[in-house]
């Protein structure tokens, strides 16, 4: 008996210096990522968001409902990459710092209070909730379909980033931030496109094949939900047109543009050419993701001349796919223009301390969620992340909501408000 416990523990000492990520002794599957490359892959990350959403600009909802001609595709400069005033990129940073100041546990209702206190120009689910946060209106309340008509809208999709890009390989985590932030302005499928999105990045530290990388986001979601389904269709249109990303433009334009059933909390319906639902343009993430085949000029291409929301799509699928890349080997032209002192609007981050704060918060999620930093003989330190199962949200639609949970701010937390109260 002593003998066969002397044998067993030579082989864990043997297993845990030889980092083997299978070896399991009533442990999880774990996966490693040493830090230098996550900070690259994370560098990249940003970058893909800011070259797709500057280059993706001059289109922005110029063709609702059609393709976007080849000539009208604005050719690539590199100062393109300085996208400091954009928010697809800036409103993200609000979460971002609540997390840095508040720490990974913060409230929904600190979430909500820091980012009704946000300064810049605001659209569709953003300004609604908002604006309903500025009336007392807490979350999850504030991104409530009774309260909120945009609730389905794209808004927090183009702002989910974030969740994967500090939870690498850590799906849970940017489908909880989902919950925190992504209720403050959205429901059902406008939260699910976050998730999704969030899911994607987390996989793509991991993984360079796109359908895979896409698989892994729809498990984040609920199965049962249209987003979920519009998804599955452009993963088996691709399969059925891998050579023809137009014809999948054109089945996807069909049925998710053009059918009433899957516009039921659109703010504009069928008979409108204008479509933010969080649905479709999470398709043309995906549409350029597949169809761009690992190419970062033709990800960018395809997600943009999609149309409709064509610069915070192929922000989005340009982010994903970069991530996979990492900044050392992405192509000159996207890194060599940047200037790494400007400042993100309505923000404290220059892109040096961006990344700083997200490595740092991702030191915290990695421990926080069951993982560790081993230091190897070299001095390196690597993430070693725990392997689990996503969790998705519960299903819900906008169209057939849940109850509302009657959440309104305290007289202390209107005070916190650093803007003039409107009346409910």
């Amino acid at each position: 008996m002593i003998m066969q416990r002397l044998i067993l523990v030579i082989i864990t000492i043997s297993f845990a210096l030889s980092g083997c990520a299978s070896f399991r002794l009533g442990k999880q599957n774990v996966r490693r990522l040493p830090a230098t490359e996550y900070v690259d892959k994370m560098k990249a990350g940003w970058i893909g968001q800011m070259a797709g959403v500057g280059w993706g600009a001059p289109t922005e909802f110029k063709w609702k409902g059609q393709i976007i001609p080849e000539v009208n595709m604005p050719k690539w400069r590199p100062e393109m990459i300085n996208q400091f005033k954009q928010d697809d990129i800036y409103v993200e940073m609000t979460f971002l710092r609540t997390l840095e100041q508040y720490g990974l546990d913060c409230s929904i209702r600190q979430a909500g209070i820091d980012f009704a206190n946000s300064g810049y120009p605001l659209w569709h689910a953003n300004r609604n909730g908002r604006d309903n946060l500025r009336k007392g209106i807490a979350p999850p309340d504030s991104g409530h379909p009774q309260f909120n008509k945009h609730a389905d809208d794209i808004d927090y999709q183009i702002e989910a980033d974030y969740s994967g890009l500090i939870a690498p390989g850590l799906p849970n985590v940017a489908i909880e931030l989902g919950e925190k932030f992504g209720r403050l302005m959205n429901y059902g499928d406008g939260l699910y496109g976050g998730q999704f999105v969030g899911g994607m990045y987390a996989e793509a530290f991991f993984e360079s094949d796109m359908e895979k990388i896409a698989q892994a986001g729809l498990k984040c979601i609920p199965q049962d939900s249209q987003y979920a389904e519009c998804i599955r269709d452009v993963l088996a249109w691709y399969k059925q047109n891998g050579d023809d990303w137009q014809k999948t433009w054109q089945l996807i334009e069909d049925k998710y543009n053009r059918k009433a059933a899957y516009r039921s909390f659109s703010c504009t319906g069928p008979e409108s050419d204008f479509n933010i639902d969080a649905k479709i343009n999470g398709a043309y993430i995906v549409m350029g993701l597949l169809y761009g085949k690992g190419d970062p000029d033709q990800t960018i291409i395809i997600s943009t001349r999609c149309g409709q929301d064509s610069d915070c799509n192929p922000s989005s699928s340009a982010g994903i796919l970069f991530t996979t890349i990492g900044f050392s080997k992405l192509p000159e032209r996207f890194t060599s223009a940047l200037n790494p002192e400007g400042k993100f609007s309505h923000t404290p981050y220059n892109f040096p301390t961006l990344v700083e704060v997200c490595q740092r918060l991702t030191r915290q999620i990695v421990l926080e969620g069951g993982g560790r930093i081993e230091i190897g003989a070299d001095g390196q330190e690597t993430f070693v992340i725990p392997l689990r199962k996503p969790r998705p949200s519960k299903l819900e639609q906008c169209w057939q909501p849940g109850p509302v949970a009657n959440s309104q701010f305290t007289h202390e937390e209107l005070a916190q408000l650093n803007v003039k109260q409107t009346k409910n």
